[in-house]
């Protein structure tokens, strides 16, 4: 049972440093030393009172033993093993057995690795499903992973869209292509949440009818992992990468983690190894033949950054205190809700149905191009200002810090916001809605 109060307007936890409102440029308000409105956690989360003891320990520990700390570590954590405590944490937050994540890399390195493994284009069998605009990140890896096989992107890669006037993907067009398509596709592999939308995207059923008209199925998690429960192993998801500087806290350009499952444990060896992912008793005699650790954690390369890893440790142990994700998906569907009540109650809000042409609105105003469906979205609202390539976003966000609040914009047109349940009041949900109406007031 969590430790924590569920009351709104008090977080789960206050071992997180909030950054100032004088920090931040918030000039609107008074009370320069109280913390910000913090609605970014879905780019990049906060720091951690834990995380932050915890790489303070290691540089401490580095700076008294040195390589010593390899095997020898006063608080009983050699960086040799230093991933053992992450690896079941990140574990339970998938729904995976231990054996099928690992702790390791960043998110394109990842997922490079992944579809190096799993891709494997035949001539009948060929094509990439994802989603349209997926994160740039994203679509350069698989252009560049079509282009290594020797094919042309244009003819490999199929991009679903939203149908005409629609903002996010319907779940019936999605099967529908894989019905069609099915035995041309190689790989289908979506976001579980889209970063500009926040579409969480329903990964069991995409997942379920990929696997039947024989696809690879893999997803890239960057917005869905310590946002919305996830049931890796028994969804039958055959990879999935993500990184943890999000909603995991574990700060900018943290190390990132995958997942492999297990069945093809026994069949897919690392194509690309390195000496981390071969078995511990051995590693240090330094064999000339790799012997991997069975299971995900064979895919390892490098050494990990000790640091990287306690500041991941740290906020993982937060979350594990609060809960894990009964109790943060729980609390996350309050404050979402909570803010989107808000904002719908503003006089500059447009409902999405009105919102036709979007460039045709004479005033100012905001609609959201989140889902309303819980079942179709995490913890952040994606706002849409009009009229659209105005500038009335850029203007709003700016007046938005000035404010103390600090949100996401995606140019042209979005800001995004993220009441994040670990830190995140009823009173910051409050707090932006209220700036948000007074912005608008200035143009």
């Amino acid at each position: 049972m969590s430790q924590y109060p569920p009351e709104l307007n008090v977080p789960l936890s206050n071992q997180f440093i909030i950054p100032k409102n004088s920090d931040i440029g918030a000039t609107l308000r008074e009370d320069k030393e109280s913390s910000c409105t913090y609605l970014c956690g879905n780019s990049l989360g906060l720091l951690s009172e834990r995380s932050k003891g915890l790489v303070l320990e290691e540089l401490r520990i580095w700076g008294s033993h040195g390589v010593v700390g390899h095997f020898s570590h006063p608080l009983d954590r050699p960086w040799t093993k230093c991933c053992d405590e992450v690896h079941p944490l990140l574990a339970e937050l998938v729904g995976a057995n231990e054996k099928e994540v690992v702790c390791m890399g960043t998110l394109t390195n990842n997922l490079h690795l992944m579809m190096d493994s799993f891709y494997k284009p035949t001539p009948e069998r060929y094509k990439v499903l994802c989603e349209a605009k997926a994160f740039p990140s994203d679509q350069y890896a698989f252009t560049s992973q079509a282009a290594a096989h020797g094919l042309d992107p244009e003819t490999t890669i199929i991009q679903v869209s939203p149908r005409e006037g629609e903002y996010t993907l319907r779940e019936e067009d999605i099967l529908e292509i894989l019905d069609k398509e099915g035995p041309t596709i190689a790989l289908v592999i979506f976001s579980g949440i889209q970063y500009y939308t926040g579409q969480w995207f329903p990964m069991k059923s995409i997942t379920k009818k990929a696997k039947e008209q024989g696809c690879v199925c893999g997803w890239d998690l960057a917005h869905a992992v310590g946002n919305v429960p996830l049931e890796l192993h028994d969804w039958d998801v055959d990879f999935a990468v993500w990184c943890t500087y999000k909603y995991l806290n574990s700060g900018p350009g943290g190390i990132a983690g995958l997942f492999v499952h297990e069945n093809w444990h026994k069949t897919e060896r690392p194509k690309f190894a390195g000496w981390w992912g071969h078995e511990l008793a051995t590693r240090f005699e330094m064999p000339s033949k790799f012997s991997p650790i069975p299971g995900a954690q064979g895919f390892q390369q490098s050494n990990p950054c000790v640091l990287a890893v306690a500041s991941l440790l740290g906020s993982l142990q937060v979350v594990k205190e609060a809960g894990m994700m009964p109790a943060l998906r729980g609390r996350s569907l309050q404050l979402t809700t909570a803010l989107e009540s808000f904002l719908v109650k503003s006089k500059y809000f447009v409902p999405l149905d009105r919102v036709s042409n979007s460039t045709d609105f004479a005033k100012p105003g905001f609609t959201i191009i989140t889902p309303t469906k819980h079942s179709a979205r995490g913890a952040q609202l994606s706002l849409l200002f009009l009229p659209t390539g105005s500038g009335v976003m850029r203007k709003i966000f700016d007046a938005l810090v000035k404010e103390g609040v600090i949100g996401d914009e995606r140019e042209p047109d979005v800001i995004r916001l993220a009441p994040t349940p670990l830190y995140n009041t009823l009173k910051d949900c409050e707090h932006a809605a209220e700036s948000l109406e007074r912005a608008f007031s200035t143009l």
